[in-house]
Formats: structure tokens, C-alpha cells, sequence
């Protein structure tokens, strides 16, 4: 459940939020109704607590997956939640790239598509690589909620055999596993921000 809607979501939150950076006025593709559009889209999805978005999505959820329960039902949901926040992540880090290098490649004839693979997504590396560790990391806590709707996985579990059982040594292991796990992701995207700044 979490590696596909994480997928899916590192795919679509890089691809909005390249385009919230490169579309903003004065930038290289500059177009102040898709950024305008774009951003306000973003703010309500962000806006939208998790567990009503989960139900207010069901229609749909049933509509591309054919069902609106179990881990199938869970993963449209998590990707409407991840990737406004991981556009918003890709958005500020793509913004601390320096504008001088972003001119000096435009003046050596870079086209929109060379600067944004070659200057953007280079130079922006170590706060895209935090901003998907923070993703990755709050999809782990929406994983767990969407356990909630009988979405599957460990938030499943733990309300399911611990909470509604009584067996709070169930919940307490399973809370033990995600800190593990967050713990696990935040260092593996330490290491990597480490390795690519320059």
C-alpha cells in the first residue's frame, strides 16, 4: 500500500511541483494562470483533514479501483493526500536553487527542459531527496490512519487486534514497528543528503 501510492505520488508530486517552480512569474515557463491554478489546488487538498478526505473520495476510489475498502481502496486516497504535500516539499526545494546559476545557464542557450534536468533537479538534489524523506514519512503515518476504513496494513492491525481487542501489547508492538520504520527512512534520507551536497 505504501510503496505503490508512494510511487505513484514521487511521480505526480515531482511533475506538479517542477511545475509550480518553473511556471511562477519570472521563471522559464512563466504562466500565471497554471501556477495560480495549481497552487490553489494544492492548498485545498492540504487543507482537507486525511480521514474525510478518505470518505470523501469513496465514490471515486470505487470508480478506478473497484472498491473503497482494503489496501486497493486505501491507495487513491493516500495519493490525493501525498501529493499536494510532496509538490509543496519539491516547490521550496526547487526554490533554493540559485537564480545566478539558472541565468548563466539560460545565457549558455539551455532550453526549459535542459535547465530543469540538468540546473533544477541537480542543484536541488539534497532538499528534494529531505523533502521525499519528509513524504515518505508522513505516508507512513497516513497509511496508518487509512488502517481507519479497514484500509489494510499495520493501522489495520493495531485497531483491529489491539484497540477494538483490548490487546494493548499489540498496539504498542505495532507502534514500535513504524517507529522502526520511520526511523529506518529518516536515516537512509540523511545519509543521501548527505552524500549529494556539494
Amino acid at each position: 500500500m505504501v510503496s505503490i501510492s508512494g510511487a505513484i505520488s514521487l511521480v505526480l508530486g515531482t511533475f506538479v511541483g517542477i511545475l509550480l517552480v518553473v511556471t511562477r512569474e519570472g521563471n522559464i515557463l512563466e504562466n500565471k494562470a497554471v501556477q495560480k491554478i495549481l497552487s490553489q489546488t494544492i492548498n485545498v487538498f492540504r487543507s482537507i483533514p486525511f480521514i474525510i478526505l478518505l470518505a470523501a473520495l469513496l465514490p471515486l476510489t470505487r470508480a478506478i479501483v473497484g472498491t473503497g475498502i482494503g489496501t486497493k481502496g486505501a491507495i487513491v486516497p493516500l495519493v490525493f493526500g501525498t501529493v499536494p504535500f510532496l509538490a509543496r516539499q519539491m516547490d521550496t526545494a526547487l526554490s533554493e536553487v540559485s537564480d545566478g546559476v539558472i541565468e548563466a545557464a539560460q545565457a549558455m542557450g539551455s532550453s526549459p527542459w535542459e535547465i530543469i534536468f540538468r540546473v533544477y533537479l541537480r542543484e536541488g538534489l539534497p532538499g528534494i531527496i529531505r523533502g521525499i524523506t519528509i513524504t515518505a514519512v508522513s505516508l507512513i503515518g497516513l497509511s496508518a490512519m487509512a488502517g481507519s476504513i479497514g484500509g489494510g496494513g499495520l493501522g489495520d492491525f493495531a485497531i483491529r487486534y489491539g484497540y477494538q481487542r483490548n490487546h494493548n501489547d499489540v498496539t504498542y508492538v505495532t507502534v514500535a514497528v513504524i517507529l522502526v520504520m520511520v526511523t529506518i527512512l529518516q536515516s537512509i534520507g540523511s545519509y543521501f543528503v548527505k552524500r549529494t551536497t556539494h
